[in-house]
């Protein structure tokens, strides 16, 4: 009867050290069946499944593993494994299995007691961590650096709503984001991201900026404060607000271009998906004027917003094209997920405002980018400490692949 082993394998690490241990293995022919490496601080964890053939002895494989393992400075413990034990470990492949992104500017041993507490508590656990974050060193901080931790999780139950809803809790306790997604192929195979750009995009509302320079601020803003109540739908808001422009000169439209400040991380979010190969779009309830701007500045594939009606110069305080609200956000993301022909599930959708939620929810992967409470709770996902290009750590983005230099430079792949 073969004999089924589990090693475990600890200390410092250095190049070699698995190549000399698997080559041991392979002397006794032992299969593989599982094995798991992390190295944390330059201390090294190895873990290998293997089972003896009935024809060899597990003593003489064993000396050699210890031998070699003391010449290697390394600790080394066995433990066998029974069928029953086994048996249970290759039916636990059909699990239920999650990936939590732990974001922010640092994150704590605090947070993540609390954190790693919660998915005990719901009935999983915990198969892998990875820091998905660049180093920090003790003295040379970088302002507004990040912080991102993975883990990726499994249970027997799918407890995912509850879990869900306690991590919920903990991104208003802590300041960071937590992301909850189920791991699936469509998880590591993206394919277009599409954004909202007042707010989202950009640091500002387009509209609020021109009514400021047509001397309307207020009563803008009133007519916006009314919407947030409910008491306007978006097309009555917008409406009501661009009759507010009637008269402003186009040339004070060109003022706002280099005035308004992106979203921090905007560009570094942009110019990486397109390295990576996503296609991007602007859906926005804002204005056409500005969303090709961005798209000329930033390279975005596809922009839909609206049309601000001229006539001799100035603004007639009319809209010249059908009005791109909530409905129509998630219509043109169809529309723009057809033309690309890739599934929904490859869709990424970032936006702040309640008329981004019917993309948020059609979206593969909604997020909620620095939002206001109800959007917040209705999305998938919340980012709403760092900057937009923390969205990368959702996308399974570590920042060591972009820190290489082939990278930077646009010539990675």
């Amino acid at each position: 009867m073969n004999k089924i082993v589990l090693i475990n394998i600890s200390g410092g690490d250095r190049p070699g050290l698995t190549s000399s241990l698997a080559e041991i293995l392979a002397a006794y022919h032992a299969r593989i069946f599982d094995i798991g490496q992390a190295v944390v601080h330059e201390t090294l964890t190895l873990a290998i499944l293997i089972e003896i053939p009935g024809n060899e002895e597990f003593t003489p494989l064993k000396r050699d593993l210890i031998v070699k393992a003391h010449d290697l400075e390394l600790k080394i413990k066995f433990m066998p494994v029974n069928e029953e034990s086994f048996d249970h470990w290759v039916k636990s492949q059909g699990k239920f299995r999650f990936v939590i992104s732990v974001i922010g500017r640092t994150i704590t041993s605090q947070q993540l007691a609390s954190i790693s507490g919660a998915i005990s508590a719901h009935g999983f656990n915990i198969d892998r961590i990875e820091r998905l974050s660049g180093r920090l060193s003790l003295t040379g901080r970088v302002a507004n650096s990040n912080a991102c931790v993975e883990l990726e999780i499994s249970g027997e139950n799918d407890a995912s709503a509850a879990l869900r809803a306690t991590l919920m809790e903990l991104t208003h306790k802590f300041e960071i984001d937590i992301a909850f997604q189920r791991e699936s192929i469509y998880r590591r195979n993206r394919r277009l991201v599409a954004f909202d750009m007042d707010s989202t995009l950009i640091q500002a509302e387009v509209i609020d900026e021109l009514a400021k320079l047509h001397g309307v601020g207020d009563q803008v803003s009133a007519i916006t404060a009314s919407a947030m109540r409910g008491e306007l739908d978006f097309k009555q808001s917008l409406t009501r607000r661009v009759e507010l422009l009637r008269g402003l000169p186009v040339p004070r439209l060109q003022d706002l271009l280099h005035s308004i400040q992106l979203a921090e991380g905007a560009e570094r979010l942009i110019s990486t998906l397109k390295i990576l190969g996503y296609k991007t779009a602007i859906l926005s309830g804002g204005f056409n004027f500005f969303g090709k701007h961005l798209q000329a500045r930033l390279g975005i594939d596809y922009v839909f917003a609206n049309d601000l009606e001229i006539e001799n110069g100035v603004l007639t305080g009319r809209l010249a094209s059908e009005i791109v609200d909530g409905n129509k956000k998630a219509e043109l993301l169809q529309s723009i997920a057809r033309k690309e022909n890739i599934s929904l599930d490859q869709v990424v959708a970032v936006g702040d405002g309640a008329n981004d939620l019917p993309m948020l929810n059609m979206a593969g992967m909604g997020i909620a980018f620095h939002a206001k409470p109800l959007v917040r709770e209705s999305a998938n996902h919340a980012v709403s400490h760092l900057g937009l290009d923390s969205i990368l750590y959702l996308l399974g983005v570590r920042d060591r692949d972009l820190d290489r230099a082939e990278f930077r430079s646009g010539t990675a792949g």
